[in-house]
């Protein structure tokens, strides 16, 4: 059973909020009382539609698009959506990208490029950083929380690429030392995602599938739910829990 928070009053700004965990997580904060802004890169129309799905069926959202990518874009947008919002209470960091479709061998040296280098560290990992920096007189203020979404490929976990793991292992320290930047008026943690049934932007074959499933101890791939769960726990409730990476990954890593 999923725990019910009483939120109203508290408001939110999702990073890559229109698809996968972030909007699991955006779905999850609004249900249980939540204002909540979405933030999406401005061309993707699936982030105006989610805004509207939402509006549609009683939820506080509103549309907060911009790119974490771009430093001058992403200090804009969070600007904008805490003054839309009133305050800030809450921060989740998801946004972020592959870099790739295909998974990338560790030896597979010649398919990481600069360009790619460049894409993920932007988006993985100083997008994070970004955020959390421009959002932080607000979350301050309000005595609020931060969760970012690192990987179990920052985590000795392979992943789909050793550019993709290592910008997750920067989330991990990141996570930590923005727990120590922002004490004590603000818990700053993490999930680590094993398999996640999603939108996600990797092909992952159907064998590839299969092997994450025989090799979870609880025998299933993780739903985005299941991750918007434990992201609304360190959010709204772990009033005790700060500096922390959390593995949801059914086992995976275990076996």
């Amino acid at each position: 059973m999923t725990a019910s928070y009483d939120l109203k009053g508290k408001t939110a700004l999702v990073t890559g909020g229109a698809s996968g965990i972030g909007l699991a997580t955006v779905e999850m904060l609004a249900a249980n009382g939540c204002k909540v802004a979405i933030n999406y890169l401005a061309g993707d129309e699936r982030g105006a539609a989610e805004v509207a799905r939402l509006r549609a069926i009683g939820r506080d959202v509103i549309a907060a698009p911009g790119n974490v990518a771009d430093a001058v874009d992403c200090k804009r947008m969070v600007e904008q959506a805490v003054a839309d919002l009133g305050r800030l209470d809450y921060l989740v960091n998801n946004a972020g990208t592959p870099g790739t479709k295909t998974t990338i061998a560790p030896n597979e040296f010649d398919r990481l490029t600069e360009e790619l280098w460049d894409t993920v560290l932007q988006v993985n990992l100083l997008g994070v950083f970004r955020c959390t920096k421009a959002a932080a007189p607000a979350l301050r203020a309000a005595g609020g929380a931060v969760v970012s979404v690192a990987s179990i490929a920052g985590l000795n976990h392979a992943g789909s690429s050793m550019a993709y793991g290592a910008t997750k292992a920067g989330v991990v320290s990141l996570t930590k030392n923005l727990a120590r930047g922002l004490a004590p008026e603000v818990r700053v943690n993490a999930v680590a995602p094993g398999a996640v049934d999603s939108t996600w932007m990797i092909e992952w074959t159907e064998e590839q599938r299969r092997g994450s499933i025989d090799k979870a101890l609880l025998k299933r791939r993780c739903t985005t739910a299941d991750l918007a769960e434990v992201m609304v726990f360190l959010l709204a409730g772990a009033a005790m829990v700060t500096g922390q990476t959390i593995v949801v990954d059914g086992g995976l890593t275990l076996n």
